[in-house]
């Protein structure tokens, strides 16, 4: 069963931490790879709603963050999920170039033996 809400009913139902930031799991919306991790807040939550250009809020630089805004490697919203709990979301992405920083084309590239 998949209930389709509006931008506001979405945003809604995120519960954010006591920092104001839920988790997002960036996923390719072709492949299903997990892409990245990263933090939202409510603005750039309702930002990426709005716009489909995906931003996030960089914790380590206090600021938001569009993601390729320096790199040219975007995200472009395709869907965008809450988890059950709310405090989880799953964004499906068309992503342009490498989606980590180091240049892999995801950020999850280590795997245990």
């Amino acid at each position: 069963m998949t209930e389709q809400i509006s931008i506001d009913e979405f945003i809604g139902t995120v519960r954010f931490d006591t920092q104001g930031l839920v988790t997002a799991v960036a996923q390719d919306a072709r492949d299903g790879r997990v892409l990245m991790v990263a933090w939202m807040n409510a603005d750039t939550l309702r930002q990426t709603l709005t716009t489909g250009d995906v931003t996030y809020w960089s914790r380590s630089r206090g600021e938001v963050w569009r993601k390729g805004a320096t790199s040219g490697h975007t995200q472009k919203l395709i869907e965008a999920w809450v988890d059950c709990d709310g405090d989880t979301l799953l964004l499906k992405v068309d992503q342009t170039g490498p989606a980590c920083h180091t240049g892999a084309p995801t950020c999850f590239f280590r795997k245990l033996e």
